[in-house]
């Protein structure tokens, strides 16, 4: 019994043995179906970077999108890892200074694949298109001129105009003070405030008594400046462009406060959740100051005037909307000495200007943005001179709309629509004639659009065309431009830009005659760049051909002159820019110096002839120092430009003679008081030098068969200034010595 009973005990161990025996080979079973399962469900991801040189690239990110799969590249630009997505994936490839690449493929194709980057062509170091045009803002890649310095410009005496001068391009015309750039007069050079375009910016004046800006750099964040070969978004303008910038968005609240030899301003900001307005107002009365430093004229009514403007900015989710207003009032009466009059002169003007601005930019559906905006300038100035009396008055509109598409960082287009119309009447009255009535009407519809296309972040270029229709002069043009940039390194580049540019005539030729043709001007430019650690180096050649140029009979445009659109001319020069900010400790400098070869048959010019306004040679000198012991910014501007053409009746020759160089060197001080106290002094020709506009000759020759003359000479040889500013805000630190 117990033998069997052990035999049956032994017989049950086997069976449960055997049992977890098959158990375990079911498992082992189970699991290597589960490993091979695992195993070939996996993908293996792999391949190459390289750039477009086919150099590798290490470091490369490359992974499946939305997963956590993905390798970098080593240095010979490989790449593998595994996943077990399958089907169709994005797989996404980036790496600093290059564009995210996205490969969409089934995930068993992607293997030993090559892929290549291309440079991110929005890189700090990427070229930049800026033949012809001088840009500062917050925006600009390359600088030149800072909205600072604006109004810490010695020379400028808080003048947009008068630091713009100091710039290469421009033409020292120190009696007119509007821009003459590359030959052009004055008129051929437009200014835009947030794109859209101001018809009367400069204050109305006589002679010798420089017009300044009506604008003032306080609401202002930036500048664009154009010598030529501008965007095909502006028109009606021959030589230049000159673009203003409201500050989008203002960083606290403040209150500005100034008291000056001439008058006083005052300046507030306001902010709240979605916007913001700033407005400055200012009122200038120069008797005071003339009771201490009488000039040349003999005044009935000193020169006062009132200024002021706001900016109301509201932000929307996808956008900004602002409205600009400004207004200027001039008014004052004087007696001026003539060679051809045995008294003095009598000349007496009130003007007002009311200039509006409302626009819109903002973005909107896939890579889309749009800007949009409306003017309205009313300009009315009542102008006595002896006997004769003038009233003119100029109502112009202004409407523009702009759309952009990105349709990735290497093409950008943009195309848009404007309307421009002018209502010009004027008023002539004397006691010994009737009264008469000149005017005109103008409308003229504008269409353009433009392509950037930045083939590698060395290689960029800018296309367009623009039409216009001018329905006064039944007139249709059409003006292709083209830039093209080339980075030669990372700190230079090479630039080229051609355009096509017309304008219709100025006011004082519509208002006599309509049967014009638009003028034109064709710009090419040549333009070499050097940026590098806070020192900017410009060198610009160019030659500009003008043709259908308007030219009268008469010593003046009349009633009774006979037009034509025969006239013609060239400017060619050498623009050559120097700023440097690093070399010096505290101190910023720069160098700008204009050649140019210019000469027109336009007007009542008997011949072709180098125009009065335009100087062959032109350098300026600014320079700004910090001194920290004494809490002061001192600065000096020198200017100085050759002499220019006039007619001699007691030789032969038209505009023949030159007057002696112009030469004027001037001073600033800033003395901080406080952190928010400034007190502020500036001498304009410190030197004293007698400098000569021109001459005035007599209309007939004395007894001796010779004709007599008279110099014209500023008003005065110098001007002081001293101020006194306070700001008062919630950073107590804030001062305006940004706006000196």
């Amino acid at each position: 019994m117990r033998h069997l009973s052990h035999h049956q005990s032994t017989l049950r161990l086997s069976s449960v043995c055997k049992n977890k025996m098959n158990t375990m080979k079911k498992l082992l079973l189970i699991l290597c179906l589960c490993l091979q399962s695992i195993i070939f469900g996996q993908t293996t991801i792999s391949g190459i970077v390289t750039d477009q040189s086919n150099e590798p690239i290490l470091g490369a990110n490359v992974y499946l999108e939305g997963t956590f799969d993905g390798a970098s590249t080593n240095e010979k630009g490989a790449f593998s890892f595994t996943t077990e997505e399958t089907g169709t994936q994005v797989l996404l490839i980036s790496f600093l200074s290059f564009e995210t690449k996205k490969l969409t493929l089934d995930v068993a194709k992607m293997q030993n694949i090559t892929i290549k980057l291309r440079e991110n062509v929005d890189a700090l170091n990427a070229v930049i298109l800026s033949a012809g045009s001088f840009e500062a803002g917050e925006n600009a890649k390359v600088t030149a001129l800072k909205p600072l310095d604006i109004v810490t410009t010695a020379s400028a005496l808080g003048d947009v105009i008068g630091a713009i001068q100091t710039l290469p391009g421009t033409s020292t015309v120190a009696e007119d003070g509007r821009l003459f750039v590359r030959g052009g007069r004055a008129e051929e050079t437009q200014i835009f405030i947030d794109g859209i375009r101001v018809f009367t910016p400069y204050t109305n004046t006589t002679n010798n008594i420089p017009a300044r800006g009506r604008y003032s750099p306080f609401l202002f964040k930036g500048i664009t400046f154009s010598t030529g070969g501008y965007s095909a978004e502006f028109g009606q303008a021959l030589s230049g462009v000159l673009e203003l910038n409201t500050i989008n968005e203002p960083d606290q609240e403040k209150t500005d406060i100034s008291v000056m030899t001439v008058g006083g301003a005052l300046g507030h900001t306001e902010k709240w959740e979605k916007g913001s307005v700033s407005f400055s107002t200012s009122y200038i009365n120069l008797a005071p100051y003339l009771e201490i430093f009488p000039d040349r004229n003999e005044w009935i009514k000193p020169f006062q005037g009132g200024q002021g403007e706001s900016v109301f900015r509201h932000h929307f989710e996808n956008g900004t909307l602002k409205f600009y207003t400004a207004f200027d009032i001039t008014d004052f009466e004087l007696d001026q000495e003539s060679i051809n009059f045995d008294e003095l002169v009598r000349f007496k003007l009130n003007n007002n200007n009311l200039y509006m601005n409302g626009s819109y930019k903002g973005v909107f559906g896939e890579n889309w943005s749009i800007s949009s905006g409306l003017s309205y300038t009313r300009d009315n100035s009542k102008i006595r001179i002896i006997d004769d009396r003038i009233n003119t008055l100029e109502n112009s509109f202004h409407f523009k709309t702009k759309l952009k598409k990105n349709f990735n960082n290497r093409i950008k287009l943009s195309f848009g629509a404007e309307y421009f119309t002018t209502d010009f009447d004027e008023e002539f009255e004397n006691p010994n004639v009737p009264k008469i009535d000149y005017g005109f009407k103008s409308n003229l519809i504008g269409a353009f659009a433009e392509t950037d296309i930045f083939f590698s972040k060395d290689f960029a270029m800018k296309a367009g065309i623009r039409l216009d229709h001018a329905s006064l002069l039944e007139e249709t043009t059409i003006s292709p431009r083209l830039s093209l940039a080339y980075k030669t390194s990372e700190k230079d580049q090479v630039s080229f830009a051609f355009g096509q540019f017309y304008q219709n005539p100025n006011n004082n030729y519509l208002k006599f005659n309509s049967g014009f043709k638009p003028e034109s001007a064709t710009h090419y430019i040549l333009n070499y760049q050097y940026v590098h650690d806070g020192r900017t180096f410009r060198a610009e050649a160019y030659h500009k051909e003008y043709n259908d140029l308007i030219t009268f009979s008469g010593q003046f445009p009349d009633p009774n002159s006979s037009f034509a659109n025969d006239g013609f001319g060239h400017a060619t020069g050498l623009d050559i820019f120097w700023r440097d900010n690093k070399t010096i400790k505290n101190v910023d400098y720069w160098i700008s110096y204009s050649y140019l070869d210019t000469q027109r048959k336009f007007e009542n010019y008997p011949v072709e002839a180098m125009p009065n306004f335009a100087t062959k040679h032109n350098f300026s000198l600014v320079t700004k120092h910090w001194i920290d012991k004494l809490k002061s910014q001192v600065g000096f501007s020198y200017n100085y430009s050759s002499g220019r053409t006039y007619t001699n009746p007691n030789t032969t020759g038209f505009l023949s003679e030159k007057t002696k160089d112009y030469h004027s060197l001037s001073v600033n001080w800033a003395y901080l008081i406080s952190p928010q106290k400034i007190l502020y002094f500036s001498v304009s020709n410190a030197l004293g030098v007698r400098n000569v506009f021109g001459y005035e000759y007599a209309n007939q020759p004395d007894i001796n068969g010779t004709f007599q003359r008279m110099v014209r000479r500023p008003a005065q040889d110098q001007f002081f200034f001293v101020g006194f500013f306070w700001t008062i805000s919630d950073h107590k630190t804030s001062n305006q010595l940004d706006t000196l």
